[in-house]
């Protein structure tokens, strides 16, 4: 055992040790059933001209110690921040105050006294009477900045929490602009609605999904992947303006953008197209900037970026004439992009054999290696190739091309949205060409839902729809460089 390891287990001893002697004499934190708070630190520091001399009642974590014979300062931690508290013998007793000097960072205590400014001008509350509310066993870190196992604050968020400001402040933030986005979509006659985590069919998105069984059905059940297949039915039904925020699950790699289990919000409006939901997509991104930050500008990474709408249009194959010089409009058959591919060096990007793959599928592929690197400022990606949107309208003067577009923001996908597929004949088309895609080797390929493609002959209004990455707007806005610092527990794999 190292003299590191024989340290901290010395000092888990005497802390046990401490705890025995409180249940000994009586004292058991643990015991303790509530504790009336009257105040939080930022009420007091908030409001002092108000607050000074009069009686408040707090409760938090010690944080700091400064011990001066018969008196001491720490420093209290609560929901809110910091505060000073003055501690002193004659005012508590000289036992309570011997008992005082016993408890430990990270101790969890209440504190009842009137508040005061020190002679140095720090806001403070005078201690009359103090109680241990919980005896913390572990030790907190002292140099927690300094680490540079940032596994070990995500796998004890608990911890992150306590001692580092800026990740309370990022999840402060997080609150803040989901109650945004909430607020925002109310006020514009949306309804929020749930719809199943658990279904037969994983769709509504090309991903794998993650598989589970129910035992009282004896049949596999997917977790949702998206929500956008019951979404579109509650169109069908009546409801003009629905949006669902939640939990979805992709069965694909964990890096800096990707967690197995992530937060989205789709969105979907009756008698709209993706027109408006661009307009929408950039206002409410915006919004939340505003709310969260009061700007639309935003430094992320030590890049300024500008959310002010309107944002860049640019159509996909505007973009990689742009950025690969080549125009695919003078490309008029698949032989010819497939000879593209291999100009480009974009075949190892593509999710088949190079032989099955067509124009727009290469177009696709081009994009992404070419073009969505250059995306640092909010840009909307239009009129994607039909092959990639299995349930996106046909563009009316070019039906290889649909009505879809993504939002990109420090080349970063935020954004997805259609003009919805409602013709009900063309979408049982494109779930047979999905089918066909998945027997060539797409694992993410969209599973066929025959009762949604029933829902749509009932009928479905021309509709516009969204998906929106919460937690990568989140990052933006709280300048988190990996979707794992605005996710409060991350999925990890668990400790040898």
């Amino acid at each position: 055992m190292s003299n590191e390891e024989l340290n901290l287990s010395e000092v888990l001893k005497i802390r046990r040790d401490k705890l025995e002697h409180l249940k000994a004499i009586g004292k058991n934190p643990f015991e303790i059933l509530k504790y009336d708070q009257t105040h939080h630190s930022n009420d007091i520091k908030d409001h002092f001209e108000e607050m000074d001399g009069k009686d408040v009642s707090i409760a938090g974590r010690i944080m700091s110690f400064r011990d001066m014979g018969k008196a001491s300062f720490c420093d209290i931690l609560d929901r809110n921040g910091r505060i000073q508290a003055y501690i002193k013998q004659d005012e508590i007793g000289e036992e309570a105050y011997k008992l005082f000097k016993t408890y430990d960072i990270g101790d969890i205590v209440g504190i009842k006294g009137f508040v005061f400014k020190t002679r140095k001008g720090e806001i403070s509350v005078h201690v009359k009477e103090l109680v241990l509310l919980c005896k913390s066993l572990q030790p907190l870190p002292e140099k927690w900045h300094g680490l540079k196992d940032t596994e070990l604050r995500y796998r004890q968020r608990y911890v992150d929490l306590i001692v580092n400001e800026n990740v309370r402040d990022t999840f402060i933030k997080r609150t803040k602009i989901i109650k945004a986005i909430r607020e925002y979509l109310d006020a514009i006659g949306y309804i929020e609605v749930d719809t199943p985590i658990l279904s037969t069919i994983a769709s509504g998105a090309a991903a794998r999904p993650f598989i589970t069984h129910s035992n009282a059905l004896d049949i596999d059940l997917y977790l949702r992947i998206a929500t956008e297949l019951y979404l579109k039915r509650l169109i069908v039904g009546g409801f003009e303006r629905v949006y669902e925020m939640g939990k979805d699950f992709r069965n694909e790699g964990i890096d800096v953008r990707h967690n197995p289990e992530f937060t989205m919000i789709e969105l979907y409006q009756a008698y709209a197209d993706y027109k408006d939901m661009m307009e929408l997509c950039e206002n409410l991104v915006a919004h939340c900037a505003q709310v969260a930050l009061g700007t639309t500008k935003v430094n992320y990474q030590g890049t300024e970026i500008d959310l002010t709408p309107p944002w860049t249009r640019l159509t996909m194959m505007d973009a990689v004439k742009k950025y690969a010089n080549v125009d695919f409009n003078a490309i008029n058959t698949d032989e010819e992009a497939r000879e593209m591919a291999k100009q480009l060096k974009v075949v190892d990007e593509l999710k088949k054999d190079l032989k099955d793959c067509t124009k727009g599928d290469i177009l696709n592929a081009a994009f992404e290696v070419y073009a969505e690197k250059h995306l640092i400022q909010p840009t909307f990606i239009i009129d994607y190739p039909v092959e990639i949107s299995p349930l996106t309208k046909k563009k009316n003067d070019d039906p290889m091309m649909t009505e879809r577009f993504e939002a990109f923001i420090f080349a970063r996908e935020v954004a997805n949205a259609y003009s919805e597929l409602n013709d009900p004949i063309d979408q049982q088309e494109r779930f047979d060409q999905q089918a066909r895609e998945k027997e060539l080797g797409d694992d993410e390929a969209y599973m066929m839902d025959d009762d949604f493609v029933n829902s749509l002959e009932v009928g479905m209004p021309p509709t516009g729809g969204m998906g929106i990455g919460i937690d990568r707007i989140i990052m933006f806005l709280t300048d988190a460089y990996s979707i794992r610092d605005v996710i409060l527990f991350p999925t990890m794999k668990p400790l040898a």
